[in-house]
């Protein structure tokens, strides 16, 4: 949520920042600006709405600079408008910020500064920053910004520049995420990788009330006592074309397209000898007698088809939570279990939450993440990282996959440590799992007859998905892609729980989407096919079987694989017929409304 870039070099600053500003569009904003030193002063330009009105309005603004920092915001505390955007200067505008995050004492820090006379332009919480900054600084920024920080409660990244020390560029953060570029044409930092990646592969991840100081040449690191730190810079695997449309109409159906790779480059990664492979072999499965799954959105859903295949697999008990209720529900977790997290980016705030939560408790932290170096990464006690590369649709689909088929191999790997399955077992499933890239690919090969009977959905109201066992569990995810992008009302269900109450949504036109891919459980959902289908439904039926279509029921076939590992192969189908229903309808597809590919504040 919310974007931060922050450059000091020796090229103009404003190109730059607005460059690196469009690619951070995919966190989710609603307002975007720019502060950038020039000759003794600030020149600031912030509006509501996209990026595209702030470079309207930059075009007549006539500012440039060497020095400059830009953030895209997305409303918390304030309406959107052109006063509560970033960056925000104090009131004398001798110090200009940018924040991610919440300031949970805002009111308070806020009163009292408005006691000794101080001048509030905005209604925002960020705004504190900038004026507290302010109010204790006597020549010296970074100790200034170590007294902010010592008064600050809640989260936060902060990008700040001073009008009396402008040939430094100085960041701090604490549970928000924030990397330091490292190139030799200038300094960066940024909210994630994408913004700075035309620039640099140099990368270094802030920890928590870690201070770094920039100049045009250098970077220096500093804790909370003024002592240096020394940091190791690291390098970004990613490559500018990952975050690039590469011809594609939006990201998403590129992220889509993209997902045979993904999932062998995950496959081979983990069972290769590696940093993941290392991970897994080093977890004594043996010691737990439960296992606690718990995550955010899509890679929660990605968790509860973890639980049917770690149950089916490891005969051990698997909970899975959702990271925000699981930190408040005074969760029962001891060193006798083990709690896997889940993190596309590996900074999602209820995420690191729960993992902080668990650790507390006495549990075995293991982590299943995208971004290397990222909190998660850094704190849990075990990690796994995904191959996705950069996911800049804000809906996940690659990221996702990626997920299933760590979580896949964990637990097959876990249950053949367990003597639960012999090392003839293992070598089957582990074939099924490399077969899944090509497996996907033929998926993708047949992408028009889900486009088309994506564009006769456009007008539902409603749309309904049912599955039983795995089928069921992917079916939470499909329904999440179709309201997140299309904004169609959709709800998940167990096949078998349709006549307890759900069946009474059914009526003429309606649709349901139904996933058999389990071979003993086909007649079960075909059962409930034929109950909506009779009350007036038409069906999309996604499944391995051959089954006789008519004017109310479709198939989309898929080829055979092990039912456990299905959902790999099920959810392209989900994820397309989401895109397209969201492409017929026009909307915008990568960044749909009030949302954010990050959540890094609660």
């Amino acid at each position: 949520m919310c974007g931060i870039i922050g450059y000091i070099g020796e090229a103009d600053a404003v190109p730059i920042i607005v460059e690196g500003l469009k690619r951070l569009e995919y966190r989710g904003y609603d307002s975007a600006g720019i502060a950038v030193y020039n000759s003794g002063a600030f020149g600031v330009v912030k509006r509501k709405g996209r990026i595209a009105e702030l470079e309207a309005s930059l075009e007549n603004a006539n500012i440039f600079g060497k020095l400059g920092i830009g953030h895209t915001r997305w409303a918390t505390h304030g309406e959107p408008n052109d006063a509560n955007s970033h960056p925000h200067l104090g009131e004398k505008s001798r110090i200009a910020v940018v924040h991610n995050g919440i300031i949970e004492n805002y009111k308070e820090i806020k009163g009292w500064l408005q006691e000794k006379g101080v001048k509030f332009a905005s209604q925002t919480d960020s705004e504190v920053v900038a004026q507290l900054c302010e109010h204790h600084y006597d020549g010296d920024l970074m100790q200034a910004v170590i007294k902010v920080a010592n008064i600050l409660e809640g989260s936060y990244a902060l990008g700040i520049m001073c009008l009396d020390e402008p040939d430094i560029l100085m960041a701090i953060k604490k549970d928000n995420p924030l990397i330091v570029g490292i190139s030799d044409d200038g300094n960066f930092i940024a909210s994630d990788v994408p913004a700075i990646l035309p620039h640099t592969t140099k990368v270094h991840y802030l920890n928590d009330k870690e201070i770094a100081i920039l100049t045009k040449d250098d970077v220096k690191f500093y804790n909370m006592d003024s002592e240096t730190i020394h940091r190791e810079a690291e390098t970004i695997t990613w490559t500018m074309e990952g975050a690039e449309k590469g011809g594609y109409p939006h990201f998403m159906l590129k992220e889509i397209m993209e997902q045979p790779r993904v999932i062998k480059e995950t496959i081979k990664n983990t069972l290769m000898d590696g940093a993941n492979k290392n991970a897994i072999d080093s977890l004594d499965i043996s010691h737990f007698n439960k296992v606690v799954i718990t995550a955010c959105g899509s890679a929660c859903y990605a968790g509860i088809v973890g639980k049917y295949v770690f149950e089916r697999l490891c005969r051990i008990s698997v909970e899975v939570e959702f990271a925000s209720e699981f930190r408040y529900k005074d969760p029962i977790v001891d060193d006798k279990t083990l709690v896997i997290v889940v993190s596309q980016s590996g900074e999602t705030a209820d995420t690191i939450g729960a993992m902080r939560e668990a650790k507390k408790r006495g549990a075995t932290t293991f982590a299943i993440v995208n971004a290397v170096g990222s909190t998660i990464a850094r704190e849990a006690d075990f990690t796994a990282y995904t191959a996705a590369g950069p996911e800049i649709a804000v809906a996940s689909t690659k990221a996702f996959s990626a997920q299933l088929v760590l979580l896949y191999i964990l637990a097959i790997r876990f249950a053949q440590k367990l003597g639960k399955i012999d090392d003839i077992k293992t070598a089957e499933l582990i074939d099924e799992i490399n077969a899944l890239p090509e497996k996907a690919t033929q998926v993708l090969e047949h992408t028009d007859y889900i486009q088309k009977y994506a564009a006769g959905s456009i007008n539902s109201k409603s749309v309904f998905f049912i599955g039983r066992n795995v089928d069921y569990a992917i079916s939470f995810e499909g329904s999440l892609k179709l309201k997140e992008i299309s904004y169609i009302h959709s709800e998940a269900y167990a096949g078998g729980e349709l006549k307890h109450g759900t069946i009474a949504l059914i009526e003429e036109g309606v649709l349901v989407v139904a996933i058999s891919c389990c071979p003993s459980l086909y007649g079960k959902i075909f059962s409930n096919v034929e109950q909506v289908i009779s009350r007036g439904a038409r069906v999309l039926f996604v499944s391995t079987e051959d089954t006789k279509e008519d004017d109310k029921l479709s198939l989309i076939k898929l080829p055979p694989v092990h039912e456990l590992f299905s959902p790999s192969l099920s959810v392209i189908v989900l994820q397309l017929f989401s895109y397209y229903v969201a492409a017929n309808k026009g909307l915008d597809i990568d960044k749909p409304r009030n949302l954010a590919k990050s959540v890094t504040v609660e």
